[in-house]
């Protein structure tokens, strides 16, 4: 089964076939084909987990204050920060908006722990690859931009999810080798998208990290990663 949380994700934009200079023009530079947008890729896990780099971990040098965050969102215009959009985002039942996107109302649904909960003050924003875990895994050589897009990930569904603080604290920066979701019924998706996540964004996993995830593949038949790399 293919595991998608939110949206789709969006076709691959055609490229765009540029025209032939006329004679008159032909001293004129030609312009920049346009950048193709990136081509959603589908592979089954234990594929996807082979296709992750391997490397030792690193935290030389770690600061959460290097991954901005949380930004003006999606949509600036609307108010709301990251935090506050993947909340609208993941409610499965809408709160009500107030100033400064003051939540109220709604209903979400923690995955990990299979917990409805209906105060957002409850939930939290869990970076699927948390932030020291990126950094360890090659963000620590991305620029300040570059972390900042990584931290406030909103293009895939996977990067970032909401889940009751309990259970985001119990994770911490701990990868799938030292902590998995309590829920049975959540360990193929939580599998399945810290997979996508990484491939995301090209991070590299430990051995240990790798070998869980192979443990988890293999009791996952059926279930299929989806990721986009970021631009």
């Amino acid at each position: 089964m293919m595991i998608m949380k939110r949206s789709a994700v969006a076709a691959a934009a055609l490229a765009l076939t540029l025209s032939v200079p006329t004679a008159a023009h032909a001293a004129a530079p030609s312009p920049a084909p346009a950048a193709a947008a990136a081509v959603p890729q589908v592979l089954p896990m234990g594929v996807a987990v082979s296709a992750l780099p391997l490397a030792l971990e690193n935290r030389t040098g770690y600061q959460r204050t290097s991954f901005r965050h949380w930004n003006a969102g999606d949509i600036p215009a609307d108010g709301c920060n990251t935090r506050q959009e993947v909340l609208l985002a993941e409610a499965v039942e809408y709160p009500s908006i107030g100033p400064g996107c003051t939540l109220a109302g709604g209903v979400w649904i923690s995955y990990y722990d299979e917990t409805s909960v209906t105060d957002p003050s409850r939930l939290d924003i869990d970076h699927m690859v948390p932030l020291a875990e990126a950094w360890d895994s090659g963000a620590s050589s991305w620029t300040a931009q570059k972390r900042e897009a990584y931290a406030n990930d909103q293009g895939q569904p996977s990067s970032l999810v909401a889940v009751t603080a309990r259970s985001n604290r119990s994770k911490a920066d701990q990868d799938p080798a030292e902590w998995l979701p309590p829920s049975a019924e959540a360990l193929c998706r939580y599998g399945a998208e810290w997979t996508a996540t990484k491939l995301r964004w090209g991070l590299a996993v430990d051995e240990a990290e790798r070998d869980r995830l192979f443990d988890i593949a293999a009791g996952c038949g059926g279930t299929d990663v989806e990721f986009t790399p970021a631009p």
